[in-house]
């Protein structure tokens, strides 16, 4: 008997090291391969791969934090002059100036986080009160519920004060209003506000007037993935007491109840759109399995999401993204499988983007599951 406890207890220290040596090598080569500090640009992948550097942080003992705190503070340092708040990709890039602010207490930082939140609160608005993705037109996209939370949910932790976690939340509500459906929980990728067709070189053209609503059709995976992140963000950092808590607890119960049933049962992956499994030209994507995995993943830990449900879809996520959606190259793991930059279109336009490896928010949000889902083993 104590011979078996030896060989498990092995077995399971194996798995542990080897899940940390996966979190180093993404690490490694996200910081000195794909976004050095110093190539640092004040944009919005940019920024989530800049969280994860602020998750590695406040994950790391006092001795190693050190390497961590340098690279935020020169790509912070090195974009000050483009740091705004002006929409929400902008904004993003802001929660570096909030953490830095709470850690060093120097006034550069804290001068530049305030003035991000005051350049945020002139961004144009729906007429319900959202905030529009762009300035050039009136549109809400649920990309923007992480956008801005990541600096909200910072400048809260910073400061304190709630008055970042209410305007969260109210914009929250307002997108869901909008964007969510009933059925399956899952959120559309935007709408317009201001019957103005923008030809962005990017959307499809005319999206909007594919409803009578002037919104989108389609549930996007990484559209989900950062509403998900975000909801998992704010539970992580609210009072588990507070009405706050039991608001965003309710709400990533209501995004995931269908994830389970919609996650590919052979490479635990979920597909670019996923509610069309079984359409021939949908594909397993990467980043949205790691995003949805990660708000899983609090979820449990926070005991707002059934473990006896939940862990095992978190687990396929976690052996599918090694088995399909990473490549060894000496020393460094590397996402592949990553929907590249997407705005608002018709089905096929979706099952049409492209995949890339590497990619600054696919290394991010891998990073912030993996660990997490170690915490939880």
């Amino acid at each position: 008997m104590k011979k078996l406890i030896t060989i498990l207890g092995l077995i399971l220290f194996s798995g542990i090291l080897n899940a940390q040596s996966r979190i180093d090598s993404l690490d490694v080569y996200g910081r000195e391969v794909f976004m050095p500090a110093t190539q640092y640009k004040w944009d919005w992948g940019q920024a989530t791969m800049l969280n994860s550097m602020v998750h590695l942080y406040n994950s790391k003992p006092e001795a190693e934090k050190k390497v961590y705190l340098d690279y935020i503070k020169t790509a912070m340092d090195l974009t000050m002059n483009d740091a705004n708040g002006m929409h929400p990709n902008a904004v993003a890039s802001g929660h570096g100036m909030a953490f830095l602010a709470k850690i060093t207490g120097d006034p550069r930082y804290i001068e530049k986080a305030n003035k991000i939140y005051a350049d945020y609160l002139t961004t144009p608005r729906t007429r319900a009160g959202g905030v529009s993705h762009r300035t050039e037109t009136v549109e809400m996209w649920d990309d923007t519920i992480y956008m801005i939370s990541m600096f909200l949910l910072e400048m809260y932790r910073y400061t304190g004060d709630e008055k970042y976690i209410d305007e969260l939340l109210k914009q929250y509500l307002i997108h869901k209003e909008k964007l969510a459906d009933k059925k399956w929980g899952l959120w559309v990728h935007g709408c317009d506000d201001d019957n103005d067709d923008y030809k962005d070189r990017c959307c499809q053209l005319n999206w909007a007037q594919m409803t009578a609503e002037r919104k989108s059709i389609e549930f996007w995976g990484r559209g989900n993935g950062w509403v998900v992140m975000a909801l998992a963000d704010a539970l992580n950092t609210v009072p588990s007491k507070s009405s706050y808590f039991k608001v965003f607890a309710k709400e990533l119960k209501e995004i995931t109840k269908n994830l389970p049933a919609l996650q590919d049962k052979k490479t635990g992956m979920w597909y670019q759109l996923p509610i069309y499994p079984n359409e021939q030209a949908n594909y397993v994507e990467s980043s949205c399995t790691a995003m949805f995995a990660y708000g899983i993943t609090i979820g449990i830990q926070k005991k707002v999401l059934s473990k006896k449900t939940f862990l095992p879809v978190i687990q396929k996520a976690y052996t599918g993204l090694q088995q399909n959606a990473t490549k060894q190259d000496g020393k460094y793991l590397i996402p592949i499988k990553v929907c590249e930059g997407t705005c608002i279109g018709d089905r096929a336009y979706y099952f049409g983007r492209k995949t890339k490896e590497g990619v600054n928010y696919a290394i991010g949000a891998y990073i912030m599951f993996y660990l997490e889902f170690e915490k939880l083993r």
